[in-house]
């Protein structure tokens, strides 16, 4: 079973991307720039750190006394001289009464002939702030920019766009039956351009070849109508002669009803051809329940089958008057043509639905090619004909929806208007 895609507009689609896109390379420049300006400002802490320590050395090497500043500066003697180190300590500081985070570098200097431990502290507290408030005002200036420049290439690409959107339309409303060219939007976009030329050069082809296609055809139907006509009145004037024995009788009572077939063959292909091609534009309301009984009155005429009918709605639609007709002689004269036995048909007209039904032995092996011409189950069963493939067609131009079932030992084939 073959999966379906779902299907998405153009400018989504690139709007999904760039969105995705957009927001992979603001998360990843964010952390990248968290990160730079955070050791950044750690590299100036500790450049400042340092540059205290040296002051403070100088000044020891001018005699100057040691003295405190908590929290900031410690120095103190110590007998033996350590390991310089610099790391973050939280410790409490008396000017804001609370415990701060502080980056503290602890080193060991001889001075004067004396053994000094000199700790100088800043404040880390303020480098974070500067941090997020750099982070922060980047990612103002982000999303800003993002905004911006997300609705100007929306806004740019549906006036680049513009022209392939518009003659898509045209292009659905194309029709090989109006005499009409395709008028197409130019663009300033080369490729674009070149697809219109194309689409006018293969519109222009389709309908040359639909134009001779439809003439061939007429000419055809036209052509054959006549030599069988006189086909068929010489051999009625045959038949009508008194020179005949039984057996050139019965050939030429063969030959008429072949005769026959093949005039009523041509027509429903014609009429068939002309469904296809959408000739029929005479739109009007009609009654197929009164149609149904009138194409029933005309039946009883010429077969002895009993059809029974049950109207019980008007049924109105909007269609071609001429192809209302043939849809309910078509499906009347299946119905007819594979009943079995000496049982009656039945006709329904109820809620918007037609139904007809004949007798029958056994559901049918392939339903879904019931409205394929010439359509039969077995060589031992009749062919379908055109007559469904024709009404097939009636329904698809109109809407309607067509279904077969078999129940109780009946084909039913029924037309919903909807």
């Amino acid at each position: 079973m073959t999966k379906t895609t779902k299907k998405v507009r153009l400018s989504r689609k690139t709007s999904q991307s760039f969105l995705g896109i957009s927001l992979i390379l603001m998360v990843v420049s964010t952390i990248v720039l968290y990160f730079y300006v955070s050791n950044l400002l750690q590299d100036e802490v500790e450049e400042a750190l340092f540059s205290t320590e040296a002051r403070i050395e100088t000044a020891l090497k001018s005699n100057y006394a040691p003295f405190d500043l908590p929290p900031i500066v410690e120095i103190g003697t110590v007998a033996v001289l350590g390991v310089e180190k610099i790391k973050d300590t939280i410790i409490y500081d008396p000017s804001q009464d609370e415990m701060e985070e502080f980056r503290e570098l602890t080193s060991f200097k001889e001075i004067n002939g004396k053994n000094y431990r000199i700790t100088v502290r800043d404040l880390v507290v303020e480098s974070e702030n500067i941090l997020m408030a750099v982070v922060v005002s980047y990612i103002t200036i982000i999303l800003s920019v993002f905004v911006f420049l997300f609705y100007f290439s929306k806004a740019r690409n549906q006036k680049l766009w513009q022209p392939f959107f518009t003659n898509l339309e045209k292009m659905k409303r194309f029709s090989l039956t109006s005499d009409k060219p395709i008028g197409l939007m130019d663009s300033e976009i080369l490729e674009f351009h070149e697809l219109n030329k194309e689409i006018k050069t293969l519109t222009g082809k389709v309908k040359s070849d639909y134009l001779n296609l439809k003439q061939f055809t007429e000419n055809v139907s036209h052509e054959l109508q006549t030599p069988l006509a006189i086909i068929q009145a010489k051999i009625e004037n045959i038949i009508n002669g008194d020179d005949l024995n039984d057996i050139q009788y019965g050939h030429l009572t063969s030959i008429q009803k072949d005769i026959q077939r093949l005039t009523q063959m041509n027509k429903r292909l014609t009429l068939l051809t002309k469904i296809e091609n959408k000739q029929f534009l005479n739109i009007e309301k009609v009654s197929l329940a009164e149609l149904m009984g009138e194409t029933i009155q005309s039946f009883h005429e010429i077969s002895v089958t009993e059809i029974k009918y049950h109207r019980k709605d008007d049924m109105w639609t909007k269609m071609d008057s001429y192809l209302a007709e043939v849809l309910c002689t078509n499906l009347l004269s299946n119905a007819i043509k594979h009943n079995t036995g000496e049982s009656d048909i039945e006709i329904v007209v109820e809620d918007g639905r037609l139904s007809i039904s004949n007798h029958g032995t056994k559901p049918l092996t392939h339903p879904e090619n019931l409205y394929t011409r010439f359509y039969r189950e077995s060589e031992a069963e009749k062919s379908t004909g055109l007559g469904l493939a024709i009404v097939k067609r009636i329904c698809v131009l109109y809407g309607f929806l067509i279904r077969y079932e078999f129940a109780e030992g009946r084909h039913v084939f029924s037309v919903t208007v909807e």
